[in-house]
């Protein structure tokens, strides 16, 4: 099987993050594409999410509800901060021994996959979807790479703001459910 690891904070998740993994998942003929939202990235310690995990969690569930090849996993929110990749590459490596492990991620993460800990563990574990905007990014000589294009518009923290100052966000940029899930959440604090 071909198994994807999708980390992110998802915070929260929108229909940009659904086209980059349906991208993927008929690119490299995914088999499984696994969300995992992060507790705290190793790059953004101090920073919090608006939404819990277990909030995160629930709108991952809403979003990818008609998504066969979707699972959503709370894996690394179970895991003592900070989120380091490498545990759960580890984990599904555990799970599944025989199968390809993939990790889709976007440029920016790909440019700076250097300073990853346990870099070379990870660069001989998987092969990395990497989503770009643009122009592709610079292959690696040392990195397995399958790199995909899209435009969706859709940010995290564009929909953040526009929820802290009661702005619209266009229909288009989340799933109705998440979007009302998200608006319950913030009406319960």
């Amino acid at each position: 099987m071909n198994i994807c690891l999708f980390g992110g904070s998802f915070d929260p998740v929108h229909s940009g993050h659904l086209s980059i993994a349906e991208a993927a998942q008929a690119c490299a003929n995914l088999d499984k594409v696994i969300f995992l939202p992060a507790a705290c990235s190793p790059f953004k310690t101090g920073k919090q999410t608006m939404f819990a995990g277990e909030e995160r969690m629930e709108m991952l569930r809403l979003a990818t509800q008609d998504y066969p090849w979707a699972e959503i996993s709370d894996l690394d929110l179970a895991l003592p901060p900070p989120s380091w990749s490498w545990r759960l590459v580890e984990h599904y490596r555990q799970q599944y021994p025989h199968d390809k492990l993939l990790w889709l991620m976007g440029t920016d993460q790909w440019e700076q996959l250097h300073r990853w800990a346990r870099y070379d563990y990870l660069i001989e574990q998987l092969t990395f979807i990497v989503y770009h905007r643009s122009a592709p990014p610079q292959p690696r000589e040392d990195a397995q790479a399958i790199f995909i294009s899209g435009n969706h518009p859709a940010s995290s923290s564009t929909i953040r703001d526009a929820l802290l100052s009661g702005s619209p966000v266009p229909a288009t940029w989340w799933p109705a459910a998440v979007e009302k899930q998200a608006r319950f959440y913030l009406q319960q604090r």
